[in-house]
């Protein structure tokens, strides 16, 4: 009895225990099943599958999203894992090439960026798929902590802000010139440049040619081309980045702008120079010859090798004497130091003189200061105007001399009522020379005078109103009376470009009548 009732508890608890690991296997069993296809499909968690079709992103792992979960632009993922393969795998656009026929490809990361990572690309039913993994993963405690990973997080996403809105083109490029990772505005100038808001693939494009990066440092200035029309410039530097390089682009729109505007401005410059009659000689601080006009060389007789070759002034200033181009000094000492006297003179604005050459020429020399301590020295030719002016001397002391050999007194005004000239006559009569004072003695001065130094008149208006009348005008004549009685004969003649000659006229005295005593006279005795 006792038994039986044994064997039947046995029962009912096997029964409770085979029961409750049904259910825990039903349970369970679904879990473990997806865990395992998730294996299957993306590998452990730490690892990073992407899954493409063609380059399109089909499906991810988790650890693969976060890989470009924060990259601030919206360039294809596939963009994305090239620029990042590139720059840990030299020979990854190659290796993928070769992934139709060898069907797998393994390739391990250079350490001399960082650790090793493991990249297999494989071929499944039609799809990519390219898993990434540290293989020293499993060795390395997982220590996360939070903050230190947040703070990390924020720099990362400042910095990749930062660069997204720089606005210089930045890109990295292989040994062979294949560009592998740009930034937004490198993007931005592809775009400009095609014109076709398209979605760029890889390799990326490259803007510039590949000798502009072959240079450390400053190196090129190129221009590009955009679809507009519009040309952008750039200056080119690059720098070394393991086997490839570190290149930058930076905008020289208006550097470029001022270049050509200075280069106009120059050119400009440099032709009016090379119209100008007067030589024009620009030394620099140095005092060494920078800059001549075509004018110079006629002017000092000095070959052009010579003045291109730069020479300094007291060489110039020595080749001109030796071609008697500059006046004869008595003493050559005190002429070198009237040359550094003039240097000196020049630097302050004050040097100008006359030089009379042996050869009869006459040279007016200018030395002026130039900016940033330089000299500039004008040289002009002006023997015509001392000619013309020697020979309009010269006439006007020969009319002079004319007008004192006439022994009337004449007055001559110009077309604004001033005295030019008057004559030994006019001063006799008068009793003053106002030749000596022409600037000071206008017309109506002049009328004032002869008012106070004779009798009334109401000639002297009538004279003021002539002389400074600028129209049609005739000659015509009146009579004044001298304070000693003797009456003047007044002449008013219009001359060209309105000037005017008055003639003062003495009117003969008149003859007094004499009566003769027949008487008293003496008898001439006749001759038979």
């Amino acid at each position: 009895m006792d038994s039986d009732w044994l064997l039947g508890l046995g029962l009912v608890l096997t029964s409770c225990v085979t029961a409750l690991l049904g259910v825990l296997i039903i349970h369970f069993l679904p879990a473990r099943s997806k865990q395992s296809l998730g294996d299957a499909a993306f590998g452990r968690a730490e690892e990073a599958v992407f899954l493409f079709d063609g380059e399109i992103l089909v499906d991810s792992s988790p650890s693969a999203r976060a890989l470009f979960a924060s990259h601030p632009t919206r360039t294809p993922v596939w963009t994305q894992l090239m620029t990042y393969l590139s720059t840990r795998f030299a020979d990854v656009s190659s290796a993928l090439l070769r992934l139709p026929q060898e069907g797998v490809v393994s390739l391990v990361s250079d350490p001399i960026h960082g650790d090793s990572i493991v990249m297999i690309a494989e071929l499944r039913g039609g799809l990519t798929r390219i898993t990434l993994s540290d293989p020293g993963a499993d060795n390395k405690p997982q220590v996360h902590d939070p903050l230190t990973y947040r703070a990390q997080t924020d720099e990362l996403a400042m910095l990749r802000g930062l660069l997204a809105k720089i606005p210089v083109l930045i890109w990295r490029q292989s040994k062979s010139g294949e560009v592998f990772w740009a930034n937004p505005s490198y993007m931005a100038a592809v775009h400009a440049l095609t014109g076709v808001p398209r979605e760029i693939s890889w390799p990326l494009p490259s803007l510039f040619e590949t000798v502009a990066g072959s240079h450390v440092g400053a190196g090129q200035r190129q221009k590009v081309q955009y679809a507009d029309g519009n040309i952008g410039w750039f200056d080119l530097l690059a720098f070394p980045d393991g086997e490839g390089r570190f290149c930058f682009g930076l905008p020289a729109d208006t550097t470029v702008a001022a270049e050509t505007a200075l280069r106009d401005f120059m050119q400009t410059l440099t032709k009016t120079f090379a119209q100008l009659q007067v030589g024009l000689a620009i030394f620099d601080n140095s005092r060494k010859l920078q800059l001549f006009n075509p004018a110079l060389l006629d002017l000092t007789e000095l070959p052009i090798d010579f003045l291109a070759s730069r020479p300094s002034l007291m060489a110039v200033l020595d080749a001109m004497r030796d071609r008697n181009m500059i006046p004869e000094p008595k003493d050559y000492r005190n002429w070198r130091k009237q040359l550094l006297d003039m240097e000196r003179a020049a630097s302050t604005g004050l040097y100008e003189e006359t030089w009379i050459l042996p050869s009869g020429q006459t040279y007016h020399v200018i030395g002026r200061p130039h900016p940033n301590g330089g000299l500039a020295l004008i040289i002009e030719d002006i023997s015509t105007e001392m000619m013309r002016t020697r020979r309009y001397k010269a006439d006007l002391e020969l009319g002079q001399s004319v007008l004192d050999e006439l022994g009337h007194a004449i007055a001559v005004f110009s077309a604004e009522g001033q005295l030019v000239m008057t004559n030994t006559a006019y001063t006799a009569l008068w009793g003053h020379d106002p030749s000596e004072i022409l600037a000071e003695a206008p017309v109506f001065s002049l009328c004032t005078y002869w008012r106070e130094h004779s009798a009334a008149s109401p000639l002297w208006p009538q004279i003021e109103t002539f002389v400074t009348n600028h129209g049609d005008r005739v000659r015509w004549s009146a009579e004044i009376r001298m304070p000693d009685g003797r009456l003047v004969d007044c002449r008013m003649t219009p001359l060209p470009a309105g000037g005017t000659m008055i003639a003062f006229h003495l009117a003969p005295a008149s003859v007094p009548t004499l009566t003769f005593d027949q008487a008293a006279l003496p008898a001439i005795p006749l001759i038979a």
